[in-house]
């Protein structure tokens, strides 16, 4: 078999040191890969002057397929997520978060029987960042325009975003949200949503939910008002199994789940569209354990795993994962976030060598 080349993009923060790990657990789990490195993030503004390089967008456009690392987005300075840009420029339209408890764990477990995925719509909603800064001349107009065409007032001391939800893009995440129920023999899909009081957005998107349901009539279909879905969460998870989100919510309904079984570095994480797939791990960059061999390299490999999958290599992310699991079920070699108590931790490099153990 020729190696797939895979565009890598090691991150900021914790990134290059996990990234390190799963390429040799990947390595020593046979996996036919080529991997073409690039920069994005604090190591291509150094280089480029820009968190995001022509290098990188032409290897992305090329190679189709990406691992990507972590990559800090600075909070509440103007400055546009890299994460949202790649989406963005390459429609990778589905976020889709896998969620399954891992067997052996205690301490920061809340649910131990969590077995459900959750799809985002990736490009609309409030991610789409249309926004109107508080005292500019257009967000006067604009509020000028919303009283003219409504009625109502919005205060003069305002900052405005704009939630667009398209009949197209929510059309396209359900059809796949059901597809990968069918590819992955998942018996539900929930909508998740809040139209009783957004009644013109996210009604377009439970009623357009609807109509795809129609489609797939050995598919069980329900929906759900986002805040009875974390509530329902928190308290019974297992009756959930694939849920399909607009944007926000998908990011927030995913980012609940993971604390249920753990943590965020418990999660791998795609973005996948028509013709680039983009895998990532769902946490951030934890820069106060940078460089220390602390860092828990689990979402990272878990994330690999989805993307071997996606390639055709099944077996091989079937294996890492099962290994992956069974370290994790002894619990002798578990990174600082998951040791048991009693339990010396140990750090990103060990966990990594125990994992390719259970490899041999």
């Amino acid at each position: 078999m020729a190696k797939k080349i895979i565009t890598l993009i090691p991150g900021d923060g914790i990134g290059p040191e996990i990234i390190d790990e799963v390429i040799r657990v990947l390595e020593s789990a046979g996996a036919e890969i080529k991997w073409d490195v690039q920069c994005a993030g604090e190591e291509s503004e150094r280089l480029y002057g820009s968190d995001v390089n022509d290098e990188l967008l032409k290897s992305i456009a090329v190679n189709k397929v990406a691992l990507k690392g972590p990559i800090g987005t600075q909070k509440g300075s103007g400055h546009r997520s890299t994460n949202v840009f790649l989406r963005e420029h390459f429609a990778t339209y589905a976020g889709v978060r896998p969620v399954m408890s891992f067997s052996g764990l205690s301490g920061n477990v809340v649910h131990s029987d969590v077995d459900l995925v959750v799809i985002r719509e990736n490009l609309g909603g409030l991610y789409s960042g249309i926004e109107f800064p508080r005292g500019e001349r257009e967000t006067a107009w604009f509020r000028l325009d919303v009283k003219r065409w409504t009625g109502r007032e919005i205060p003069n001391d305002s900052a405005i975003a704009v939630r667009p939800i398209s009949f197209k893009q929510t059309k396209d995440i359900v059809h796949f949200a059901f597809r990968y129920a069918q590819d992955n023999e998942r018996k539900r899909v929930t909508v998740v949503h809040k139209a009783n009081i957004l009644k013109v957005t996210d009604g377009l998107f439970l009623d357009t939910a609807r109509e795809v349901a129609l489609e797939y009539p050995k598919i069980d279909f329900d929906d759900m008002l986002v805040d009875n879905c974390a509530m329902q969460l928190a308290k019974n998870p297992g009756q959930f199994d694939v849920l399909v989100c607009p944007n926000l919510y998908g990011d927030i309904i995913s980012d609940l789940s993971l604390g249920l079984i753990g943590g965020l570095g418990l999660g791998g994480g795609a973005n996948i569209g028509e013709k680039v797939a983009i895998f990532e791990a769902v946490h951030g960059t934890a820069p106060d354990i940078s460089g220390r061999n602390r860092a828990n390299p689990i979402a990272m490999l878990l994330s690999a795993c989805m993307l071997l999958r996606y390639i055709g290599q099944r077996e091989v992310g079937d294996t890492i994962e099962k290994a992956v699991r069974e370290v994790v079920k002894e619990g002798k070699h578990l990174t600082a976030d998951i040791a048991k108590a009693r339990t010396r931790p140990v750090g990103t490099k060990e966990f990594a060598n125990a994992v390719i153990e259970k490899l041999k």
